[in-house]
């Protein structure tokens, strides 16, 4: 089906930046997400009609409510999507509209010198005749999450305007900080009153994400010993080398970029550093909470034994979890997994994608603190980057499924 105001609505909100600030100590980490979620979200749902909007400071989410019109009572169901855009240029946001694509041609961006080229990226060969947005070549898109952003607003105008679809009450939650991992844990479970949700910030259409890394991230601050170089020998410690030396005993094939399917990595994010001082910042991921602590632990065995080594604590670590594998819940929820199923494949997605995320969710948190949330495809492609993209005709799906959704979750329970 197609919806009339979903692309504008789409292009009003990638427009806002956004961008969430993970070096930030405030929450949410940005006043600007704050702003596009009151000014912008929780404007647009007042104007809709719909129930109970408001803006929760301490968790930073704007809540709303769609009211059930039926007359029995079924499980109350949530869909979720996060505001904030990730770490990339999100400032004067200028959306390309490519409509009736060939398949096969490469895409400018905009005016500048990047192009998306089917040969580097061939999911695009899928998408003839179909209507993309892309970026300008000089920030990312931010579909990530504005996609599942206004594909959920979308559904709750098509349900306030067509009451001859009957479903129960829907609770709708707008998230912030879901790229740097500090949003779910304010998320209020009992606030937002749902017995399972979703999180629409998936991929391209029949992808169903119900399995995530197990994560874990860690810091290094390393303290050196800065003298002259003319007298350096057996007084100068280089921070910058301890942290080479770190590095370099981490297993050499098990980083992003070797690794796929089940496979998890040692990540370093950042780097910087001085002879006197060095700071290292990394992600762990593994799909097994077994190889997730093996993991953790041989960080652990390098840094006590370079420290034994120099004799004095040089290396500080600091470690902490982030989100666990959501399967090993899940897999006693299957029947939340199952309607999302069922509607994708009662909507022409026969070809269902359930491969494990590389990667994690709000959901992935939400479902251990006991709110099962699989997360549905939103369309968005190339995420975080000038690369990203998303395809019109793939949102209009995610919400042709999320109205056979909640349908079925009535009919089911009647």
């Amino acid at each position: 089906m197609e919806y009339p105001n979903l692309l504008p609505r789409f292009l009003k909100y990638v427009k806002v930046n956004s961008r969430s600030d993970e070096h930030s100590d405030r929450f949410p980490s940005t006043k600007r997400q704050e702003d596009f979620q009151k000014e912008v979200v929780m404007k647009d749902l007042e104007d809709l009609g719909l129930s109970d909007v408001h803006y929760n400071q301490k968790s930073g989410c704007v809540i709303a409510e769609i009211p059930s019109n039926i007359d029995y009572e079924v499980p109350v169901m949530g869909f979720l999507a996060h505001c904030d855009t990730a770490d990339f240029n999100a400032e004067n946001v200028r959306p390309q509209v490519h409509e009736n694509y060939d398949g096969k041609s490469k895409i400018q961006l905009g005016d500048s010198d990047f192009y998306l080229d089917p040969e580097v990226f061939p999911n695009l060969k899928k998408y003839a005749g179909k209507t993309l947005i892309t970026t300008s070549g000089d920030t990312l898109l931010g579909g990530d999450d504005k996609c599942g952003v206004s594909e959920v607003v979308t559904l709750a105008e098509y349900l306030m305007n067509h009451p001859e679809v009957k479903h129960g009450k829907i609770r709708l939650a707008f998230t912030p900080d879901e790229e740097i991992g500090t949003g779910a844990p304010h998320f209020d479970i009992d606030e937002f009153g749902a017995d399972f949700g979703y999180t629409l910030d998936g991929a391209a259409p029949g992808k169903l994400d119900w399995g995530t890394f197990s994560a874990a991230t860690f810091t290094l601050n390393i303290q050196g010993v800065n003298v002259h170089p003319s007298v350096a020998k057996n007084q100068m410690i280089s921070a910058i080398q301890i942290g080479i030396n770190f590095q370099n005993q981490l297993p050499a094939d098990e980083v992003p970029e070797k690794t796929d399917g089940r496979q998890g990595f040692f990540h370093l994010t950042d780097f910087q550093g001085t002879v006197d001082n060095a700071y290292l910042e990394y992600i762990v991921r593994d799909f097994e909470r077994d190889g997730l602590e093996r993991r953790k632990n041989l960080v652990k065995d390098i840094v006590t034994k370079m420290n034994d080594e120099f004799g004095t604590e040089r290396i500080k670590l600091t470690m902490r979890d982030q989100y666990y594998n959501m399967a090993d819940e899940l897999e006693k929820h299957m029947d939340v997994v199952n309607l999302a199923r069922d509607a994708y494949r009662k909507e022409g997605l026969t070809e269902i994608d359930e491969d494990p995320i590389r990667g994690g969710t709000d959901g992935s948190q939400l479902t251990y603190r006991g709110l099962p949330c699989p997360n549905l495809f939103s369309g968005q492609e190339n995420m975080h980057g000038r690369y990203e993209y998303t395809v019109l005709e793939s949102m209009y799906k995610a919400v042709d499924v999320m109205i056979r959704m909640v349908e079925m979750n009535a009919t089911n329970n009647k």
